[in-house]
């Protein structure tokens, strides 16, 4: 995880008990408020102000620069789904990379599949991993996996050494301004083609619908020059802008769409995987947009 490099977001600020996110360059006219019980952590690492926090109604919350990254209330919303739907779009995933999320939380569910031997993951910040061993356990469980092994750098850097090396590749990234911005461009998503396997599936963080249109139908766009199959499928997650993100999701098998899971996951499974968010119906459903939105990604 790396968040913004935003002056006005580092400025988000702790007042009469509150927690206020704000950042006009990412959300122009809104802002987003937690009420707090107690500050646990707030440092600032080598690349980014860290802050962890108990609120009274999300569990504990994890900040960077300024920026909600998660909180225990409803993180399996989005973890669920950047993990286990590109995951059931292939039929044995086996080698995993997953690009950020340093708290752990997409290695938990990632590490919930049988057929996986590695999980890798590259966080370009070891204090994210640090602070959510000591303060999120419940997401941080996910390092605790003997197949997970961590890699303290530059996801594109790795990829560059790792070419045709992973089945899955998970992009758990922040919003696309400052270092981020990268991680939403057509040189990126090559050094991921480049990295997967001939089969391989991508899934990135993909934002939200109603404020970043314009940056998802590029993103689109570029995926479908590079991928027989790019869709954007979205899920609600109360905490993020507007209670909706978004996901980037491609594959390099010519004769599959990633709209329908290559494997069914059947009720007995899903309890047996301890899923609260996904299963195959949501999988499917994911995909069906808003008229607007297919309209602008046909």
């Amino acid at each position: 995880l790396h968040a913004t490099s935003c002056r006005q977001c580092k400025m988000n600020f702790f007042k009469d008990g509150w927690f206020t996110e704000y950042c006009p360059e990412l959300w122009k006219g809104s802002a987003l408020s937690l009420e707090v019980e107690e500050v646990l952590y707030n440092q600032k690492s080598a690349f980014q102000d860290i802050l962890v926090f108990q609120s009274k109604n999300h569990g504990r919350v994890l900040v960077l620069d300024g920026i909600i990254q998660c909180t225990e209330f409803d993180e399996f919303c989005y973890q669920e789904m950047i993990a286990h739907t590109p995951l059931f779009c292939h039929d044995n995933p086996e080698y995993i990379l997953v690009i950020g999320g340093g708290d752990g939380g997409v290695l938990r569910e990632v590490a919930k599949h049988s057929s996986v031997k590695e999980i890798h993951i590259c966080e370009i910040d070891e204090d994210v991993i640090t602070v959510s061993k000591k303060f999120i356990p419940s997401m941080a469980v996910g390092f605790e996996d003997p197949r997970v092994k961590v890699h303290i750098e530059d996801g594109n850097e790795f990829m560059r050494r790792h070419k045709n090396n992973f089945d899955i590749i998970i992009t758990d990234s922040s919003d696309p301004i400052g270092p981020a911005a990268s991680l939403f461009k057509e040189p990126y998503y090559e050094n991921i083609k480049e990295a997967l396997k001939p089969r391989g599936t991508l899934c990135s963080q993909g934002e939200t619908m109603l404020l970043d249109l314009n940056l998802i139908s590029r993103v689109i766009t570029q995926c479908r020059k590079l991928f027989p199959s790019a869709e954007y499928a979205t899920s609600y997650v109360p905490t993020y802008p507007l209670g909706q993100i978004g996901y980037f999701v491609c594959s390099k098998d010519s004769d599959y769409s990633v709209k329908v899971p290559k494997r069914k996951i059947t009720n007995s499974q899903v309890e047996e995987m301890k899923l609260k968010y996904y299963n195959s119906e949501i999988h499917e459903a994911s995909f069906v947009l808003p008229q607007f939105v297919k309209k602008r990604l046909e």
